[in-house]
């Protein structure tokens, strides 16, 4: 067995005695793909237009600061990724071509060492050019007519060096200052990946493990759930859960009962624990009553029950809030809106469901045999979207090796 296998022994008999119970098989290292923004896999990216003037270097810093009186703040501070001065060698040299064939002052201003330097004034369609104009030319040392000329530069901020300097050669200079406004913060991703790298095939064998048995008993489709909750550099695991759409009644005409999806029954679990914990602090055992249990998440089975029977390590946070969720396959919409809401920390799962699946970002299921022909349009990428209230990371995990694919129909919605 490889370095990995035997770091997962090691991990592996660290854990919990419910835990090393659960897991029979050997396990290797998977690897962890973050997932894309639905922003970062735009086709395109918005470009508008800006004003810019050329002024002797020596008014550079006279100009700047009329500018900073003269405009509102937003407009002064409203392109960082961009520098606001740039010298005519630096600039790309199709803009360098267009601007110094103005008129014979213009090519000289392009020649040798320039005494001159372009400024980023402000987006066109929020400024008056002659309140602008008439504003520089009290400016000591701008001669004559202001220059004032309008290009086209991106809206936002690059994701990385390459693109920065791409942009650089395309619009204007550009700089990349190591975030991401298209999504997490690459150093977010880098920290958390670290974090959860080590056991992550632990979780997943225990969701893969689930998946199989509540299949086979005929209860719903072989997809699983498990979550943990990692703390101090421990993890303990707080629920398990597999799919229960065909309990009690057996598989069906229909899509089966969608409030028994193994990521609702994972996350009802968990409240259901904390309720319990809440009941032993007032010491009151309310009896409920249930004449239809929608969500089905009562322990159906033997593994099920041995997690579900173990107290919440932490009761006292609200539902699934920092807590990890391990699924064998992307969580359909519903699932994927109910993880949001109950403020997960971290996701990852195992197999991408093209067509049903909420948090993948990609165009959803484009030439798959189901939808005939039809484009399934842009995936949602719902784990991280600017209008929603909470957002967090998630991975696609891809095995090794030791463990099968668990077949689910792409329609299946998980």
């Amino acid at each position: 067995m490889d370095e990995g296998g035997r770091s997962i022994k090691a991990l592996l008999a660290a854990q919990e005695p419910v835990v090393k119970e659960l897991i029979e098989d050997d396990i290797e290292h998977g690897v962890l793909v973050p997932l894309k923004t639905t922003l970062e896999l735009r086709d395109d990216y918005q470009t508008g237009r800006v004003l810019i003037t050329r002024v002797p270097t020596k008014a550079a810093n006279p100009a700047i600061m009329l500018l900073r009186k003269l405009l509102p703040e937003e407009i002064i501070k409203g392109f960082p990724h961009l520098r606001r001065c740039a010298k005519p060698s630096d600039l790309p040299a199709h803009l360098k071509a267009e601007l110094m064939n103005e008129s014979p002052q213009s090519r000289q201003i392009h020649t040798g060492k320039s005494n001159w330097i372009y400024i980023i004034v402000g987006p066109e369609n929020m400024l008056n050019r002659d309140e602008v104009a008439q504003a520089l030319s009290s400016v000591e040392g701008i001669e004559g007519e202001v220059f004032l000329h309008s290009i086209p530069v991106p809206m936002v901020a690059p994701t990385s060096q390459v693109q920065a300097a791409l942009w650089s050669q395309q619009f204007w200079p550009s700089l990349y200052r190591k975030n991401n406004p298209l999504g997490p913060h690459p150093s977010m991703i880098a920290r958390q990946t670290e974090e959860i790298a080590d056991d992550a095939a632990i979780w997943m064998a225990l969701a893969h493990k689930v998946a199989k048995e509540t299949h086979a008993k005929g209860y719903g489709e072989p997809i699983g759930a498990c979550i943990i909750q990692r703390e101090e550099g421990k993890t303990k695991v707080v629920s398990l859960a597999g799919d229960a759409r065909w309990c009690p009644v057996g598989q069906m005409s229909g899509t089966g009962n969608p409030m028994a999806h193994a990521a609702m029954r994972a996350i009802s679990m968990v409240a259901q624990k904390l309720v319990r914990a809440e009941n032993k602090k007032t010491q009151t055992s309310p009896t409920p009553v249930l004449e239809f249990e929608a969500f089905q998440d009562s322990p159906n089975l033997d593994d099920e029950k041995k997690i579900f029977d173990i107290d919440h390590p932490n009761p006292d946070g609200y539902l699934c809030h920092g807590l990890e969720m391990y699924l064998t396959h992307e969580p359909c919409v519903m699932c994927s809106m109910a993880i949001l809401h109950s403020r997960m920390g971290k996701v990852v799962f195992r197999h991408r469901m093209p067509l049903t699946g909420g948090l993948c970002a990609e165009e959803r299921g484009r030439g798959h045999p189901a939808l005939k022909g039809a484009d399934g349009g842009r995936g949602l990428g719902l784990f991280w979207r600017r209008e929603l209230n909470w957002s967090m990371i998630a991975w696609e995990w891809e095995s090794g090796g030791a463990m099968k694919p668990l077949d689910v129909d792409h329609a299946v919605h998980a």
